[in-house]
């Protein structure tokens, strides 16, 4: 008979689905250009938190989002290949699709604060490299938008191959956070409380700042215009 277990804690859901919507209206904007492309260099600035908050908080955060618990090793793969894996949370390729996508977000919005259109976008670590610096970063930051693609497009279908095929819905969880397990051993997560959530929020808080040049000194000032004397 199964039970319900709270398996997916709130600030994870939400980081999840705020994730979603970022990266969706990242690749609208940078579709549609021109002025578009102030809010596509904020979206980016928006990602950079959300991801370094899960990061942090795949360390603090509750039981079965902590890397701790669903990173693979070796023997969990084989396993789970071998249709022998019995677990709860992330499977050991849906970790490494996790861990996938948010080092590819992370260095998606990095670049990106690098980079510059040659019109009017000039990311906010734009002047903390050169001009040919930046070109380079800017060609990197297009070319991975092929990879996001293929790696977001995966990641859909192997959620709706397990919800639909194996009816192991994941979505569900997501949402409400808790899931039906068979096993009444499974424990509920545990963890993450304000503390940590404090902590998770102040080091995503300092990577914006700090990644829209916060740690850049000063601009120069602007010399005032003088009137000649005669």
């Amino acid at each position: 008979m199964k039970h319900p277990i709270l398996l997916w804690d709130l600030p994870t859901r939400l980081a999840h689905w705020l994730l979603v919507a970022l990266v969706a209206s990242a690749i609208v904007s940078v579709k549609i250009g021109g002025n578009a492309m102030d809010c596509h260099g904020r979206i980016g600035l928006a990602i950079l938190g959300v991801v370094v908050f899960r990061i942090v908080w795949g360390v603090v955060g509750s039981t079965y989002a902590r890397f701790a618990q669903f990173l693979p090793t070796p023997a969990t793969l084989r396993s789970y290949l071998a249709g022998h894996w019995r677990g709860v949370g992330h499977n050991p390729l849906g970790a490494l699709s996790t861990v996938a996508l948010l080092s590819l977000m992370a260095g998606q919005a990095l670049a990106g604060a690098f980079a510059n259109d040659d019109i009017a976008f000039y990311g906010p670590l734009y002047q903390a490299v050169s001009s040919e610096l930046s070109a380079w970063i800017t060609g990197l930051h297009r070319q991975a938008e092929w990879i996001v693609y293929g790696l977001v497009g995966l990641h859909v279908g192997a959620v709706m191959w397990h919800t639909h095929v194996k009816k192991d819905n994941l979505i569900t969880p997501m949402i409400t956070g808790v899931k039906a397990v068979d096993d009444p051993a499974i424990p509920p997560a545990r963890g993450g409380g304000p503390v940590a959530l404090f902590v998770a929020l102040a080091f995503a808080g300092f990577a914006v700042w700090a990644v829209s040049g916060g740690l850049l000194p000063p601009p120069a000032p602007v010399p005032a215009a003088t009137t000649p004397a005669w």
